[in-house]
């Protein structure tokens, strides 16, 4: 029944996934970050499993308090200190998932999955050691709220994310 179930939301990710166009020129980025994934349905899977339960199954979180990712979460990959800052969230540092080449498949589902429409043309995927490296400096939840504010404005002012990147949601 569970794996039904969890079949059926994976369905429902990949038709709702926002796309980029293919005269666009982040398809290619989006398209490479997709393709670095090792097995697509298992980082789906765990991304509903470890991260649906608050950020959504579609990356929409609102109208919870947590930063929605639909559209968003690829503004934080244009820089080395806000790729490391999403690496570093105790969620991500600390998951469950041990095995940092699976936890990095997750986490490029989500950035150029969900996020598709704000990666920038030229991101790299994580990778298994990237994400082995950077566990090791796991945010607390003290220096959360502060470090997401400082990526944030770096991704408006560096990395052309939207004044509304500020809020946790768009509605927000």
């Amino acid at each position: 029944m569970r794996v039904l179930a969890l079949a059926g939301v994976i369905a429902a990710l990949a038709i709702a996934m926002p796309a980029v166009s293919a005269g666009d020129p982040r398809a290619e980025t989006v398209a490479n970050g997709l393709a670095a994934i090792g097995d697509p349905e298992l980082a789906k899977a765990d991304y509903v499993e470890h991260c649906a339960g608050c950020h959504g199954v579609q990356g929409l979180s609102a109208p919870a308090r947590l930063p929605e990712l639909r559209g968003r979460v690829g503004y934080m990959m244009c820089t080395a200190d806000t790729r490391a800052y999403l690496l570093r969230l105790p969620n991500i540092a600390k998951s469950r998932i041990s095995d940092n080449q699976q936890l990095a498949d997750m986490l490029n589902f989500m950035v150029f999955g969900l996020g598709g429409t704000s990666v920038l043309a030229g991101t790299k995927p994580f990778t298994a050691a990237e994400v082995g490296y950077e566990r090791q400096f796991a945010l607390t939840s003290a220096s959360l709220v502060r470090e997401r504010m400082r990526h944030v404005e770096t991704a408006i002012g560096k990395c052309g994310a939207p004044a509304s990147f500020r809020n946790f949601y768009n509605g927000n």
